[in-house]
């Protein structure tokens, strides 16, 4: 099963050698909205190198996989790591060829020439 999600980069461990033909390295990113959750990813071998040139702070999506196993009557579940991308920053709207922003809201129209003020109110939505 492949998933995605979207954070903010909080935490790059070192490589670890689990063995000789055998190395890890955790990550955690942290989440966005009300109740922001710091979530550890794990990448094994040829992927734990997915983290660098990476900074602590930066936007990343992850591409990774669920991982579970049993190990003497206990189970465990790790998050596979194996893609990182960095998130491109939103674009800010640019200003109008007279350096203004394009108008945000609507301001009722007012004929300066004849006195009148009309603020549509007599429609009917």
């Amino acid at each position: 099963m492949n998933f995605e999600i979207e954070g903010t980069l909080h935490k790059v461990y070192e490589v670890e050698s689990k063995s000789a033909s055998f190395q890890t390295r955790e990550f955690v990113i942290s989440t966005e909205g009300t109740y922001p959750q710091f979530v550890k990813f794990q990448a094994v071998q040829d992927r734990t190198g997915i983290v660098d040139g990476l900074k602590e702070g930066e936007k990343i999506k992850v591409y990774f996989d669920l991982r579970g196993r049993e190990w003497q009557g206990k189970y465990f579940t790790n998050l596979n790591a194996w893609k990182v991308e960095k998130v491109a920053k939103a674009e800010v709207a640019a200003p109008a060829e007279n350096g203004n922003f394009p108008p945000t809201n609507f301001e009722p129209f007012t004929d300066t020439e004849n006195n009148t003020f009309n603020d549509y109110g007599d429609l009917p939505f």
